[in-house]
């Protein structure tokens, strides 16, 4: 790991030959100017992560020097030192963005704990910066597509309000990014996003899960513990999977959407809350009613903005930008360099109907990504990893299994036969023109 770079500037040589001795004890790395026009540029070349700036100099003083350093480099952290100390001096500097003023004569254990809390600071700083992006860059909407764009209307018009949503698609195909970016997108940001999967937690404790529960309400309640309708107050509750609750609990949460109140588990005291509740399904809810598993009353009262997310085969245009995606966030994760993928390769992705939708897609770049020992992932590649065909049973309706499966076949067939399209009717036994249309239809990618 590099070694942190402190820059010392003051007219004093001493001065500067002594702190860059302390300093350097202290395992970091040192560079000196003797003036604050000579600290402008070193600045420059240097690029220190942190400055000791002396502000009574010649030429230019202390705190123009550190106007015009903040002005290209906001970031990057200043101690101020004096020998003449004065209020308003300090003030100024800290207006500006001085992390700290230090009054000469210097004691040794205050500039040591100044610097290193300024570079711990700053190192966090940065950190959090990180952690921002990459969470920026994995809840993004990725695609071009018409039905993006027109998730992406619907996401930042919903986003706006208070009003609950609920989110329909196929499974992997997005659902929780969606919510996610309703919440990134609100005015509630900076409250807690908080998720629940209703179909992964059992039922005996999902309204603990819920409500919260008090110490001693039910064997193992050693302490009381807040639920997630408590740990979003004025954040976004996020009920996953929310088509696998059972009545008894659907009944409970429907109180608390008409009330904003509820009761720990085991408690007898009403705790109000301000959370927006935004839901999601695979399942067919209306469905689901018509068949008494699902309260039709908390349908309607969750139903307020139905959102629908595409599943991946109906924007295939939208691949090549998902691949590129998901091969650089890969990289990073791996701490390896960025792989490519060759056209004949990616045309073998787009083909595919992708039952499993974005998820799956990621899964099997992944492993892609794991066991290609090129740095260009080839047609080959993918065909020894055997991404499975669709299981055709994933789809709603008898119309988009048949229409998948037709898909796939034509696309498997025009492979076997180098793309040629005369020959594969042939093959087929329908006529060119047939099959023309037909590959126009399914936007099937032919080299």
């Amino acid at each position: 790991m590099a070694k942190a770079q402190v820059m010392i500037v003051d007219d004093e040589e001493g001065i500067r030959e002594s702190l860059s001795r302390i300093i350097e004890d202290e395992g970091y790395e040192t560079v000196t100017a003797s003036s604050g026009e000579e600290a402008v540029r070193a600045a420059q070349e240097a690029l220190p992560d942190l400055i000791l700036l002396d502000i009574w100099m010649s030429g230019i003083d202390g705190i123009q020097t550190l106007q015009e350093i903040k002005a290209s480099y906001p970031d990057l952290p200043v101690i101020m030192i004096s020998g003449h100390a004065n209020i308003e001096s300090a003030i100024k500097a800290t207006k500006m963005g001085a992390y700290d003023l230090l009054e000469k004569p210097l004691s040794l254990d205050k500039v040591l704990l100044s610097v290193q809390r300024a570079l711990e600071k700053k190192n966090l700083e940065m950190e959090n910066r990180a952690l921002r992006e990459n969470l920026l860059r994995r809840w993004k909407l990725v695609g071009e597509s018409q039905k993006i764009k027109h998730l992406e209307q619907q996401i930042r018009l919903a986003a706006s309000s208070n009003s609950r949503v609920l989110i329909l698609g196929d499974s992997g195909s997005g659902k929780e990014l969606v919510a996610h970016l309703l919440h990134e997108q609100s005015p509630r940001v900076s409250g807690l996003f908080v998720e629940v999967n209703c179909a992964a937690i059992p039922q005996e404790l999902i309204e603990s899960e819920l409500f919260g529960h008090e110490k001693g309400s039910f064997t193992g309640a050693f302490e009381r513990k807040k639920g997630k309708f408590e740990l979003a107050d004025k954040g976004t509750l996020f009920l996953d999977e929310i088509g696998d609750m059972s009545l008894q609990t659907q009944a409970k949460v429907l109180r608390v959407i008409e009330t904003q109140e509820f009761q720990r588990v085991g408690g007898n005291k009403n705790i109000k809350v301000d959370v927006r509740i935004v839901s999601a399904t695979n399942k067919d809810l209306a469905e689901e009613v018509k068949k008494g598993n699902f309260r039709e009353d908390l349908f309607f009262r969750l139903n307020v903005i139905p959102i629908k997310v595409p599943a991946l085969r109906e924007r295939p245009e939208d691949i090549p930008l998902l691949v590129e995606h998901f091969l650089d966030i890969l990289a990073t994760e791996y701490g390896q360099q960025k792989k490519s993928v060759s056209a004949e390769a990616l045309r073998a992705l787009q083909n595919h109907t992708w039952p499993g939708n974005i998820r799956e897609l990621r899964n099997v770049l992944e492993r892609l990504v794991i066991m290609t020992p090129s740095k260009v992932i080839s047609q080959v590649d993918i065909l020894a990893i055997k991404a499975p065909r669709s299981d055709y049973a994933e789809f709603t309706t008898l119309k988009d299994a048949r229409d998948a499966f037709e898909r796939e076949f034509i696309a498997r067939k025009l492979e076997e036969n180098s793309w040629n399209v005369s020959k594969t009717a042939e093959v087929l036994g329908v006529e060119r023109s047939n099959l023309h249309r037909k590959i126009k239809a399914y936007d099937i990618k032919v080299p």
